[in-house]
């Protein structure tokens, strides 16, 4: 893990067979442990998973002050309500992450963005400059997986924390994304067992 980088970790609902979906998951649960654990100072999102959760997200509930940064990984724009998504309740201000490759953004949109990579956004780049901003030192993963992914290959998970449960996927998605990660050793942090027969699991990546 670069030093000139923030903590990072993706924080994730699996099946005992590793996938994210096509199963009932805990929310609660989830979220709870979210928001008693690290206490993350920016929230790093694909646009997949934003426009996915994009009903439950906007609520205009208003910027949430102080609050963690939202930034989005955004390489081909799709993500159009950022006003709304900076609005929801949850983060204190939106990052459009872009790459020169990205499409010509529509005149008078008034979104912060960040733009590196070429064809597509360099993540270790982002998250250099996102660890750059005053007081970002946590930064949280959402994801289905492939953002994950990227980001285990390129070395730039710290911690993965899966809260397993007793069910198996009947989706598609994996939490390591499209490919199998790159062989890397895991020192488990911590575990705890939850009712209904949750496991919770934390591990740091090497």
């Amino acid at each position: 893990m670069p030093t000139d980088t923030p903590y990072v970790v993706a924080h994730l609902a699996v099946s005992l067979d590793g996938k994210t979906d096509g199963f009932p998951l805990d929310r609660s649960r989830f979220h709870q442990l979210v928001g008693t654990t690290w206490h993350e100072d920016a929230t790093l999102a694909g646009s997949d998973t934003v426009l996915s959760q994009e009903p439950t997200l906007i609520h205009g509930a208003g910027p949430r002050d102080p609050g963690p940064l939202l930034a989005v990984v955004d390489g081909r724009a799709r993500v159009t309500r950022w006003e709304e998504l900076r609005a929801a309740g949850h983060w204190s201000e939106v990052l459009a992450l872009h790459c020169r490759a990205t499409p010509p953004r529509p005149p008078g949109r008034h979104v912060p963005e960040l733009v590196v990579g070429d064809d597509q956004v360099d993540l270790a780049a982002a998250l250099r400059a996102i660890g750059r901003r005053p007081g970002v030192a946590v930064v949280r993963v959402v994801s289905g997986g492939r953002l994950v992914g990227r980001l285990l290959a390129g070395g730039l998970i710290d911690e993965v924390s899966l809260l397993v449960h007793p069910v198996m996927g009947m989706g598609a998605r994996t939490w390591w994304g499209e490919a199998p990660p790159p062989s890397r050793s895991l020192q488990l942090i911590d575990s705890d067992t939850f009712r209904g027969g949750l496991v919770w699991l934390r591990y740091r990546v090497a």
